[in-house]
């Protein structure tokens, strides 16, 4: 296997008893990826982490988070990476400094570097100003940006989030959408976040996997997906247009690899075999017609989703 890659699994596989939890599993999570992990209850998603995370070991197959070997090397993998379950649990008489305090405890982080290190935690989820205050007066999205700092302060290469907006409200959703995005973005942290709530993981993560009865039925960007799963293969592009010549739809017809042109009063509906727009943006532009706006389809996940759960 390529160690270059966070996550990789080949045929990794999960039995208990008569039922198979995770199926020969094939999976490849690059450094930096906000990765959705999808499906329904008991489709293997936690069996997965766990295993990932070298808490249970798989039937058959092979693992390795950042190099390792979660079952032959349970400790090294706990060190470099972090887990949120789905419910933080914290301890209430105690302020989130403390909490903190001791996660950098059991993680053998020195007393004298610890400070700045919870400082810096609470700064990245603007926890900073209640920084001293019993967590027990906390919101549920209060507990569940401490949370995020409870992972950050192993200054993790990866991190797996269980549900991590399950009962929030939609501000204090999109609080943790943004905190999620800056561990990525700003810190390199590898994310892998499970989840049933489709437009978050298609706001913020790169690629989605799609497990249903414990096999992966698919896996990629939504956008690709969306291509695969409803249209065929094929990009479907949207074009705006002001006062079409006469010639028009004839000019974007006879570009190769076009395959139809839909028309509707100012809009065009080009089906493709690929990423065409800049050819039909010079095909408009050469017959003299304004082009006011041009986007390629937007599929949306739940679409995708309900497809494939279905057909698996």
């Amino acid at each position: 296997m390529n160690e270059q890659a966070v996550v990789e699994t080949v045929d990794l596989t999960k039995s208990y008893r008569n039922v198979t939890a995770v199926d020969k599993l094939n999976l490849r999570i690059e450094e930096g990826e906000i990765f959705g992990f999808l499906g329904p209850n008991g489709a293997g998603k936690t069996t997965t982490v766990l295993m990932l995370l070298g808490l249970t070991e798989p039937t058959s197959g092979t693992a390795r988070v950042c190099g390792h070997n979660p079952t032959r090397e349970p400790l090294q993998v706990k060190r470099i990476t972090g887990y949120l379950p789905e419910k933080v649990g914290f301890y209430e008489d105690l302020t989130a400094r403390q909490n903190l305090a001791y996660t950098t405890r059991l993680n053998d982080l020195a007393d004298e570097d610890a400070s700045s290190v919870i400082n810096e935690a609470l700064n990245i989820v603007g926890l900073s100003d209640v920084a001293d205050q019993k967590v027990g007066k906390f919101s549920r999205g209060m507990k569940q940006r401490l949370g995020i700092a409870d992972v950050l302060v192993k200054h993790p290469r990866m991190v797996f989030l269980d549900e991590p907006t399950a009962g929030l409200d939609p501000d204090g959703a999109n609080q943790i959408l943004d905190t999620i995005a800056q561990m990525s973005k700003e810190h390199k942290i590898t994310i892998v976040l499970s989840s049933h709530q489709l437009p978050m993981v298609q706001r913020i993560c790169d690629r989605v996997g799609i497990l249903v009865k414990g096999r992966l039925v698919a896996e990629g960007p939504i956008e690709r997906l969306g291509r695969e799963a409803l249209g065929g293969g094929r990009f479907r592009i949207e074009v705006q247009v002001s006062q079409p010549s006469p010639n028009l739809d004839e000019s974007i017809r006879r570009i190769n690899g076009v395959v139809s042109v839909e028309k509707s009063e100012d809009f065009l509906f080009i089906t493709c075999d690929q990423d065409l727009r800049p050819q039909i943006a010079k095909a408009i532009v050469d017959s003299n017609t304004l082009l006011v706006q041009m986007k390629i389809q937007d599929y949306g996940l739940e679409e995708i989703y309900m497809k494939y759960f279905r057909e698996g």
